[in-house]
């Protein structure tokens, strides 16, 4: 999605942008309907694919109890039907992981349109001049269609891969049951482990998307999480300092500071991997009824902070701009030698009671 509106000469900025508002909100509330109704078929189809292999699974078992009676063409046909069902289950799975995503993430893309139509809706004129509001809702947007594209190519690179891998090992076992079915009871055996390590890879990916813990417990417990597993997957010294009294915070605000820290973190962990074994990051979060801030510390390469004036639309600069459209600010201590430390605040705006009900 581009969003660069025509300018005309004769056409009131402010009213060309509520113009523009108005067409993506549309747009959205489509695509939200449309994701909504193929989520409601893909649960019904899991559900009937569900029914499916646990009959099978049933069969399979007594199959197994009569190999040395049963002929091996029966028993390949088990084993077959048996693969085949885990296959389709496990694609309808992670289609419904998907189109769910896409779900929630259309929900909060609309939420945030709600918002500025209404702001706009409320103003009694252009409180801002035409580049001003052109920059705020360039913002906006622009951060909307990075976290798009970003969640588009892990999605690629993460289980799009691994269900590739996991159809050629079905094949091999399958294929293997031809020449001696002891060896292929034994693969089908390492395939089941393998497909549950998958499995818990895809649940790690869908924690990165959209962590549920955001949701049901708040911005706190969900770092902790994030950072252990970020100490468990990098083997980088992760250490948290959480301090004040943390609330639950408008929707789009826990989100906005999750994802800020975990592109830090992220960064610092990226540009220092020849030296993972010596890397630390300390986090710091701070939690009022006035402000929340954030500090990201790591003692890496550092860099030099007059590359965010050359950076469009990425990163820290990315960051930069959420933080100052909530009216908040950013500050950047780095230096090429002696690793940086990225903080960040923004206005404490609690949940409403609304929102939590």
């Amino acid at each position: 999605m581009t969003f660069q509106p025509v300018p005309n000469p004769e056409e009131n900025p402010w009213e060309a942008f509520e113009q523009e508002i108005a067409r993506e909100y549309e747009q959205t509330m489509r695509s939200l309907n449309e994701v909504k109704l193929m989520l409601e078929q893909s649960q019904l189809e899991l559900t009937r694919l569900t029914q499916r292999n646990t009959a099978i699974t049933t069969h399979l078992q007594q199959v197994q109890a009569q190999l040395d009676t049963m002929p091996r063409s029966e028993i390949r046909s088990a084993y077959s039907n048996a693969l085949d069902a885990q296959q389709r289950l496990l694609l309808m799975r992670g289609q419904l992981d998907k189109l769910q995503t896409d779900y929630d993430s259309l929900q909060r893309y609309l939420n945030l349109l709600t918002k500025v139509r209404d702001f706009m809706a409320q103003s009694a004129g252009p409180k801002q001049s035409g580049a001003a509001a052109s920059r705020t809702l360039e913002m906006v947007v622009k951060a909307q269609e990075a976290e798009r594209q970003r969640l588009s190519r892990q999605m690629h690179d993460g289980p799009a891969q691994a269900l590739s891998n996991f159809i050629v090992q079905a094949e091999i076992a399958n294929r293997l049951l031809d020449i001696d079915a002891a060896r292929a009871k034994e693969e089908l055996d390492n395939l089941k482990n393998a497909a549950m390590g998958t499995f818990k890879e895809v649940r790690s990916f869908i924690f990165e998307l959209r962590p549920m813990m955001l949701d049901d417990l708040g911005l706190f417990p969900t770092v902790g999480r994030y950072l252990e597993s970020v100490k468990g997957q990098t083997g980088v010294e992760v250490n948290l300092n959480l301090k004040g009294s943390e609330r639950r915070l408008e929707s789009f605000l826990e989100v906005m500071i999750f994802r800020a820290l975990q592109e830090l973190v992220g960064n610092a962990c990226r540009h220092n991997q020849d030296m993972t074994g010596k890397l630390q990051i300390t986090v710091q979060m701070f939690m009022d009824d006035n402000v929340t801030k954030v500090s990201v510390a790591d003692n890496g390469k550092g860099f030099d902070p007059a590359v965010l004036e050359h950076t469009e639309g990425v990163g820290l600069k990315l960051i930069r701009e959420r933080v100052e459209l909530l009216g908040g600010l950013m500050e950047v201590d780095a230096d090429v030698g002696r690793g940086s430390r990225i903080t960040f605040q923004v206005p404490t705006l609690e949940r409403s009671d609304s929102a939590n009900s």
